[in-house]
């Protein structure tokens, strides 16, 4: 059985890594406006005393959902920037 504080270290660990992980990619949100790293703290002050460990994997569960959503909406903005710059043209031959 593993100890209860070796258990909430490894939660930790994983919580800070998160943390840095979603900071790194809020300094790319396209909109500026939105505040991301204000709402980043303010999500992960608000849950800073959970105690419960169902409720603490809920919590990450959402930042992970949080950061695959993020992910894909740089991904996204990429196709569409690589879309623009090199717009289909029908006069040319398609590849066969």
């Amino acid at each position: 059985m593993i100890p209860p504080q070796a258990g909430s270290k490894a939660t930790r660990l994983r919580v800070l890594s998160l943390y840095k992980e979603l900071h790194r990619l809020g300094r790319d949100y396209p909109d500026p406006r939105y505040n991301f790293h204000g709402k980043l703290r303010g999500l992960f002050e608000k849950n800073r005393n959970l105690q419960d460990e169902a409720e603490i994997e809920k919590a990450i569960k959402l930042g992970e959902y949080i950061r695959n959503e993020t992910l894909a909406l740089y991904s996204l903005r990429k196709y569409r920037h690589l879309k623009r710059m090199y717009p289909f043209d029908s006069t040319s031959d398609p590849l066969p």
